[in-house]
């Protein structure tokens, strides 16, 4: 980690001149662009000012929820502005809800200290089930989990999870180094709960010691994991937050996370994790909603807090606590579990005050700035990206943005937010219109170069044919939508391949080296199990299925030689493609040349616009021979 605290690079304005200059359209906006900046020093400043360093503030979990002191002793902290009062209550007291008060402290802070036992061991034990005991000021009583609880679990007959105290005596140490930070990336998106042929919810385990190695055969270097942040209802995929510091226990302990990181980093993989901070679950008994008793605390009070699209809460991104809460939960997934970055998602939501509901973004420049811009948002992702990328300057930030907002990926010093890389989630929903829509002989060539060379000129983008959207129920994967139910009768590769297996085989192949490394460049993405072409969709169990687990799962069974399945040259196919790319590395080449190359009824055009380069011995692969142009 880097120790960097001061901001000697930030001037009060930011230097926009390489920004303006390769996207003209945004000179209108120069204003604006810096405004928002310094709405940034600002707010970086007053940080600085209050709390010492940006790097204190952002460890606020070694402060709040229960930290264990050298002596033994427990430290509790809260933040409860609406509580009239707060109790902890647990197995430790046999659940008597008044018997352990906090003191209130300024800012409506809360603090309760606990001094050890006489043979000195913590007043609380290791795996102890705890509670917060708010008493609002109508004078009731609401249990609650500290929002910075570390592990929380569900009970086989209860319908909330409960606050579990995380303190083992051995806690499991680091072994490896986190990677060099990847010259192209190759990500392997992936859920650990369904990562398993059995009808079952997966575990950590299972992940490290089954999946890590199969992504490291497919030659990608960076897994995406996602679900990890706890979540009451596993329907979610993990993307209804409910504990932001507890890592989800359907999969195991958090000891058992640790060993898959620390596994996945042996193996030379990059490890992101999807974080949510864009909105949260609004359930109350284990979750942020009202946990103070107040329609606020984290989150905007009335309509503005509410999402609703998605029914959760949205919080307020320009509380000072609200972002000690965010800044630190970064922070945490860095720190505890040595995560090496992050793929942000629903950035769209948080850009916009209309949340990108109802909207189809044009790409006119008005929709980027204006009254309809939450510019708290804003400043807090820049915040978020500054601090990463000052702290840890080889961590990864990822956007999930259909917006196509300018400069979300561009440096904060050059007036941007400060992502690497932007999602483009244009071009795995091109490839289903295509397939839905047309028939092959329909395809516009010209029409699929344009989407997928459509981004921001100078931004990271990651480029995917389909991701866990494609997989889920009601939608079908790039290779059913070519292949359809004959994948679940020919593709034994005894039998003679019918035209649409041989077909769709050929396209899918096609399809993921075009969209995944040839024309998109920067990086790219592929969600578990359809490199070799899943046949079925992704569905977890609900009361719609009868609570079944027969679609939430990954069938790597498939892959068996003994089953001589044709999945397998899929498979094969997406190994040798990332392998060549990582011995060749075109996804991070820079195209210096310039060059264009192109053919007309059997005439090849080369018009080379270098100012001061000439070019002898040119390759050029032409009709299946190469041309070399002297």
């Amino acid at each position: 980690m880097a120790d960097h605290s001061e901001r000697d690079e930030f001037t009060e304005l930011p230097d926009l001149s390489e920004f303006l200059r390769e996207d003209p359209y945004l000179v209108p906006y120069h204003e604006d662009l810096c405004r928002r900046y310094q709405l940034f020093t600002e707010r970086l400043s007053k940080l600085e000012e209050a709390e010492g360093s940006f790097d204190d503030f952002t460890r606020s979990y070694m402060s709040y929820g229960v930290q264990r002191q050298a002596n033994n002793s427990l430290m509790f902290r809260e933040w409860a502005p609406g509580a009239q009062a707060l109790f902890l209550t647990g197995d430790f007291n046999d659940w008597n809800s008044t018997s352990h008060p906090y003191t209130k402290k300024e800012y409506g802070k809360w603090e309760l200290y606990l001094p050890p036992k006489r043979n000195k061991a913590p007043a609380i034990e290791h795996e102890t089930k705890l509670k917060l005991v708010v008493l609002t000021s109508e004078g009731e009583e609401l249990f609650r989990i500290s929002p910075w609880a570390k592990y929380c679990h569900k009970h086989v007959d209860s319908n909330t999870y409960d606050w579990i105290h995380w303190d083992p005596i051995r806690p499991f140490l680091h072994q490896h180094t986190r990677p060099k930070r990847p010259r192209s990336l190759r990500i392997y998106e992936a859920h650990v709960g369904i990562a398993s042929p059995a009808e079952e919810i997966a575990t950590y385990t299972n992940f490290t010691l089954n999946v890590l190695p199969k992504i490291k055969d497919l030659g990608y270097n960076c897994v995406q994991l996602m679900a990890i942040m706890e979540h009451a209802y596993y329907g979610s995929f993990g993307y209804q937050v409910t504990n932001f510091f507890a890592a989800s226990s359907r999969f195991g302990t958090p000891e058992d996370l640790k060993r898959l990181v620390d596994t996945a980093h042996s193996l030379g993989i990059t490890v992101l994790l999807d974080v949510v901070h864009s909105h949260a679950s609004s359930n109350t008994a284990d979750g942020l909603n009202k946990f103070d008793g107040t329609d606020s605390c984290f989150f905007h009070s009335g309509p503005r807090g509410h999402h609703l699209q998605w029914g959760s809460r949205l919080f307020n991104y320009q509380s000072w606590e609200v972002l000690r809460f965010l800044l630190s939960n970064l922070r945490w997934w860095m720190e505890e579990y040595r995560f090496d970055g992050f793929r942000f998602d629903g950035v769209s939501s948080m850009l916009y005050h209309h949340h990108g509901i109802a909207m189809s973004f044009s790409g006119g420049y008005s929709e980027y700035f204006g009254m309809q811009v939450d510019e708290d948002s804003i400043i807090h992702l820049m915040l978020s990206n500054h601090i990463l990328h000052t702290l840890y300057p080889d961590c990864i930030t990822i956007a999930e943005d259909v917006s196509g907002m300018p400069g979300l990926c561009k440096p904060v010093k050059n007036g941007g937010l400060g992502f690497d890389y932007r999602l483009n989630m244009a071009v795995p929903d091109k490839w289903i219109q295509i397939l839905k829509e047309l028939k092959d002989e329909e395809w516009d060539m010209g029409n699929i170069i344009y989407t997928l060379t459509n981004r921001r000129k100078g931004e990271g983008s990651i480029g995917y044919a389909e991701s866990h959207d494609q997989a889920l129920v009601g939608d079908k994967s790039l290779a059913f939508w070519l292949m359809d139910k004959e994948m679940y009768t020919n593709m034994s590769s005894l039998i003679p391949m019918t035209p649409v297996i041989d077909r769709g085989i050929q396209l899918h192949k096609m399809i993921r080296l075009l969209m995944l490394h040839r024309l998109w460049g920067i990086g790219s993405l592929a969600f578990m199990g359809n490199e070799f072409g899943h046949p079925d969709w992704l569905d977890f169990p609900r009361k719609g299925n009868g609570e079944s687990y027969q679609y939430a799962r990954r069938q790597y069974n498939l892959l068996d030689p003994d089953n001589n399945l044709r999945y397998t040259q899929l498979y094969a196919f997406d190994r040798d493609m990332n392998l060549t790319e990582d011995k060749y590395g075109w996804l991070a080449s820079q195209k210096k040349d310039k060059v264009i190359v192109f053919e007309r009824a059997n005439v090849m055009f080369v018009f080379n616009f270098h100012p001061s380069n000439s070019y002898s011995d040119y390759r050029i692969r032409f009709t299946f021979c190469w041309f070399v142009f002297r």
